[in-house]
């Protein structure tokens, strides 16, 4: 570790021409074995070294699960509001084994969300909402939506 600070700082001062030369070429015969730089045996700076890349491979591969249960969310997404897939979110599931579902906390939310479409679907639902609205609101979406239906008959139609 202090021989990853030694070498940062002593480039950085090198970098601003302050006089970082001469700790250079002690540096130099050290570098050549990581392992006294580091203050470790041989034995020590291997099983060291071989430690970062084993956490540094379960890091990566969390990172991979994270990333496509999130992507299995979004492909659910897609298909329940019938949206274009997406190849990335296809290619995160299938790097991260096609044994990925969505979390326990997201699959809450997604029914939860489920659960208030149905209930604003349904016709009761639609009869509060209205009941909520003033008339002035409904009659403005009324006009605005006649108007869209006949521009695009005018488009469409040559005789209009």
């Amino acid at each position: 570790m202090s021989f990853l600070l030694k070498s940062m700082v002593s480039s950085q001062v090198k970098n601003l021409g302050l006089g970082g030369g001469e700790e250079e070429k002690k540096d130099d015969g050290a570098a050549a074995d990581p392992a006294a730089a580091a203050g470790m045996t041989r034995e020590e700076y291997e099983e060291y070294q071989k430690q970062v890349v084993e956490e540094k491979m379960e890091r990566d591969a969390e990172f991979a699960h994270k990333k496509a249960e999130r992507a299995t969310l979004r492909v659910h997404l897609r298909e329940k509001y019938r949206l274009p897939k997406s190849e990335q979110d296809e290619n995160a599931i299938q790097m991260a084994g096609d044994d990925v579902d969505v979390p326990e906390e997201l699959r809450k939310m997604v029914d939860e969300d489920t659960v208030e479409e149905e209930e604003k679907d349904s016709i009761l639902g639609q009869i509060q909402n209205i009941q909520n609205m003033d008339m002035d609101t409904i009659k403005e979406k009324a006009q605005a939506t006649f108007s869209e239906m006949k521009e695009a008959a005018e488009q469409k139609c040559t005789v209009m």
